[in-house]
């Protein structure tokens, strides 16, 4: 129980170090800053595995994580003929809010990890892991406040979050790989990518829109019959 408290202690702050990490790199202008950057990301990413797997939770309460994991999943390789229209920020927000802060992380992680061995592994992966993560783990903070449940709120976040999506892996790649690092050359990158991410807000909205209440529902009603509670534990 001692390293499940330790563990649960350490997500808040690895998520705020893989950012500060970023910004680090870009101000020090550091050679090996992909490296770095990666390595954070995937030490993020590994405390809240380490965390759930601690946790000890219940086969009724993985279930409901893995299911929606391989939606998104399967929702990002259905639409690939479409760059950047995915329904993976939608579920993840839907995982965060139904299930708490900890199941949103770990839906986003395990969406990316597993279709990108449908679309590629490489050093992005831990980048997207960890940012579709953000996006489920924000979720959960928002739903215990009860700002989700207002749609305007709710569809506002879920464009806000596609573009958070960009804003970090867009992020990664120029601080990692443009060399010499300028402010026209970040503009340019950033310049480059926002069509595509602006494209992934609209798509996050749209699947929020149409899957939001209807798939809340059916999990709240799960939720219930089984007795689950958010992040991990069962009554």
């Amino acid at each position: 129980m001692s390293a499940a408290r330790v563990l649960r202690a350490l997500e808040a702050p690895a998520l705020v170090a893989v950012p500060l990490v970023l910004a680090a790199c870009a101000f020090l202008n550091l050679d090996q800053s992909a490296l770095l950057t990666v390595v954070t990301a995937f030490l993020a990413v590994g405390v809240f595995f380490a965390s759930f797997e601690t946790s000890r939770p219940s086969l009724r309460q993985v279930m409901p994580t893995v299911v929606l994991a391989a939606l998104a999943a399967a929702g990002r390789m259905l639409f690939a003929p479409i760059p950047d229209f995915k329904p993976v920020s939608a579920i993840c927000i839907l995982a965060g809010a139904v299930f708490g802060r900890r199941s949103g992380f770990m839906v986003g992680a395990l969406a990316a990890l597993v279709s990108n061995f449908f679309f590629g592994q490489g050093p992005w992966t831990p980048w997207q892991m960890y940012a579709w993560g953000l996006v489920g783990y924000l979720a959960g903070v928002l739903a215990d406040r009860g700002w989700l449940d207002r749609t305007p709120v709710l569809l506002a976040f879920g464009f806000s979050s596609a573009l958070l999506y960009g804003l970090l892996l867009n992020g990664w790649n120029a601080i990692g790989f443009i060399h010499p690092l300028t402010v026209p050359a970040v503009l340019v990158s950033f310049g480059a990518a926002l069509p595509f991410d602006l494209l992934h807000g609209v798509a996050t909205v749209v699947f929020l829109a149409a899957l939001y209440l209807p798939w809340k529902r059916k999990l709240e009603r799960i939720k219930r019959k089984y007795a689950l509670m958010p992040d991990g534990g069962a009554r």
